[in-house]
């Protein structure tokens, strides 16, 4: 049931979702030798173990495989259509999938070119299978090419290109030390999406959104470190909680990640449920499906089992990320009304 009905999928890396086959494949063509073994099941495991450290630092290490191989056109052009027919494969009707332009340029190419390879392999992969895949430019917050990101992704958003993001390391690299690519993205009425509060806590929730204007939260899992519980054993919002609660922020929450990377101690303890329960504008996502060794119908039906999650949740938590989602709002209303309720009426009719 979970993987027919519609999902939407707003924070998902490229780099992160390599097919292991296809990594294999590309470290021959390119000449790559750093993969531990050329056996595609033993490197999907030997990856997924080292992701799995409770340490984003420690997590990111495997990115070094991915990234060697995505260095060219073709290379690139083949890892966004199989994205795209992944997703596709497992009901997903509308995703964005962001990469760091800046990481594939070690070959030669330049930046729109990157850009250009990435669009497109999600049109060659979409096509025909009913979903539509835009991308988000991701600058690397441990580097100063954070206005450069910013410019090319705005050159690029009437292509496929949707919203701008920062990511890698985040304790002692604040959101601040970019601001000058966020308040260019402001002037030219475009989307920002940040990660925050994935292995650092409010401060650089705070920042995002009061200074560096993020629509949404990438993980935001630390925001539950401004939730108390008061005296009656009901939980009690601090300021910054509830202004994200009050102003509909999304969280774009990625479970087994947030695990793997120590953000959250186990499924179990996730504050996906707390907040969920608390009405905050929760979406649920993959992250890092190498990485992890996740889909979001795999993700969904975790979900479902620890926290007794029905079809009414799964629909709730999909409309909550096709509203958040950075494209037209046209393009928003016609999927809800027009793909994602009436399947889920025809699931439920099914029962």
């Amino acid at each position: 049931m979970v993987r027919r009905a519609p999902k939407v999928l707003l924070h998902d890396h490229l780099d992160g979702g390599v097919r292991p086959a296809t990594l294999v494949e590309l470290a021959r063509e390119t000449g790559y030798r750093g993969l531990p073994t050329s056996d595609p099941e033993e490197l999907a495991a030997l990856i997924r173990q080292g992701a799995d450290r409770k340490s984003l630092e420690l997590y990111l290490e495997g990115f070094a495989h991915t990234v060697a191989v995505m260095q060219t056109r073709e290379a690139l052009v083949r890892v966004a259509a199989e994205c795209a027919e992944d997703l596709a494969a497992d009901g997903i009707v509308y995703a964005e999938v962001r990469h760091a332009p800046e990481l594939s340029t070690a070959g030669g190419l330049s930046l729109d070119q990157v850009v250009d390879a990435i669009l497109e392999g999600f049109r060659r992969g979409s096509e025909g299978r009913g979903i539509t895949v835009r991308f988000i430019a991701t600058a690397m917050r441990t580097a100063a090419r954070s206005l450069e990101i910013a410019e090319l992704a705005v050159r690029h958003r009437d292509e496929g290109v949707v919203g701008f993001d920062i990511a890698g390391a985040e304790a002692g690299f604040p959101p601040t030390r970019h601001l000058d690519a966020f308040q260019y993205i402001q002037r030219e009425n475009f989307h920002i999406t940040i990660h925050a509060g994935e292995s650092f806590g409010l401060p650089s929730i705070w920042e995002a959104l009061q200074w560096c204007g993020a629509e949404r939260l990438g993980h935001g899992v630390r925001i539950v470190d401004d939730i108390s519980t008061g005296p009656d054993g009901e939980p009690v919002l601090g300021r910054l909680a509830a202004y994200v609660r009050d102003r509909r922020v999304p969280l774009e929450m990625c479970p087994s990640s947030n695990v793997h990377t120590g953000a959250a101690t186990s499924i179990e303890e996730h504050p996906i449920e707390l907040l969920r329960r608390l009405r905050f504008r929760v979406t649920v996502n993959t992250d890092n499906r190498l990485m992890s060794g996740v889909t979001l119908s795999s993700e969904f039906a975790l979900l479902a089992q620890t926290f007794g999650l029905d079809l009414d949740d799964l629909e709730w938590l999909t409309l909550n990320a096709m509203k958040s989602a950075f494209c037209h709002f046209d393009e928003r209303l016609a999927l809800i009304g027009g793909v994602i309720k009436p399947a889920y009426a025809r699931i439920r009719y099914s029962l």
